[in-house]
């Protein structure tokens, strides 16, 4: 969790995007090995679950678990932290201090309690 990349894939995650493609093309530009690693990492530590929605050739979304949900507020303060002391290398985007695991719920049928934005 100490790396750059850990960070920016669970803000990512957190924004919405799920599929690994949506979590390549962010503004920072990580590489796939290092995305490849980052996403192994976060679903080893239980952050994140990863599912199948395509079958042939086989391609997975990634979700936060309750637990990743639970880590929200540490990103929100790190953020914020981020916004009132280097404000010319972070510009803080206001839905994700405003945001809150709140906005999650367990989609049904999940052990892990596998989360999803909310719909409307």
């Amino acid at each position: 969790m100490g790396d750059k990349w850990s960070l920016v894939v669970l803000r990512t995650i957190f924004a919405g995007r799920h599929r690994y493609n949506e979590l390549a093309d962010i503004t920072e530009k990580i590489s796939t090995n290092i995305l490849a690693d980052r996403l192994a990492r976060l679903e080893e530590y239980g952050l994140i679950t990863k599912r199948a929605y395509q079958h042939n050739p086989e391609r997975f979304e990634y979700h936060l678990t309750e637990r990743g949900a639970d880590f929200l507020p540490v990103l929100q303060q790190l953020a914020i932290w981020a916004r009132e002391h280097i404000p010319d290398r972070w510009s803080l985007p206001g839905w994700f201090a405003e945001g809150t695991a709140r906005q999650f719920y367990p989609e049904p049928g999940t052990e892990g309690a596998a989360l999803n934005p909310r719909a409307g």
